[in-house]
């Protein structure tokens, strides 16, 4: 499959929806071990990147990207603005000015946002972070689009509920990032805001493509 310019629209228009849906409820996750911020910073930011992209009309997926992750480091407080910021910065680099992308070259994009998120907040999995959702989901788009020849309509279903899964198993885990390590084993038993938004994130990813 071809992904031009409209589909990374399309992905950030449900993005944003889903952010906004879910506002009170990453934020309430945030509250009891963050600053209690996450879910309206994140909402905050995605109605910016949805006004920028409104504003400048980018002509190519890199600049599309490119425009988001701007207004995410720009508007979007506490750890995720530059986190989300720098993933997205990250795949717009890794994207070139092609006007068409294919899968094998969304996935590799993935793969720098990734190598991104983890240089910057220096987490790994098993640390309760986005890193929880996003290693394993790129790891799995990997194995089956580059090394499999599937395309990721192809792998959709799996790849949603691979990252519902590892997003749940952030609960039982004690933070070793940010403000939530400073909680110890009172961590224990509360569900990452970051890895929720990754899930959100990558959900949105595959709705894009039936343009719902």
């Amino acid at each position: 499959m071809k992904y031009t310019k409209e589909y990374f629209l399309r992905f950030m228009e449900i993005f944003a929806k889903h952010l906004a849906e879910n506002k009170d409820y990453l934020t309430q996750l945030d509250a009891a071990i963050g600053d209690g911020d996450h879910g309206i910073n994140m909402d905050r930011g995605a109605k910016t990147a949805l006004q920028r992209l409104s504003d400048t009309n980018p002509s190519t997926p890199s600049a599309v990207l490119r425009t988001i992750g701007m207004a995410l480091l720009s508007s979007v407080g506490g750890a995720a603005g530059p986190l989300y910021g720098t993933a997205f910065m990250k795949m717009s680099i890794a994207l070139g000015n092609k006007e068409e992308i294919d899968d094998k070259e969304l996935v590799k994009a993935l793969e720098q946002a990734l190598l991104g998120i983890k240089g910057l907040g220096k987490a790994q999995v098993g640390e309760k972070t986005m890193v929880d959702v996003w290693e394993p989901v790129v790891t799995f788009l990997k194995e089956e689009i580059i090394n499999g020849n599937k395309e990721l309509k192809d792998v959709c279903n799996e790849l949603v509920l691979l990252a519902e899964e590892r997003m749940k198993a952030t609960i039982p885990m004690q933070a070793r990032k940010g403000r939530a390590s400073y909680l110890g084993e009172r961590s224990i038993g509360h569900q990452d805001p970051g890895a929720t938004s990754s899930y959100l994130f990558f959900k949105s990813l595959c709705e894009a493509l039936g343009g719902n």
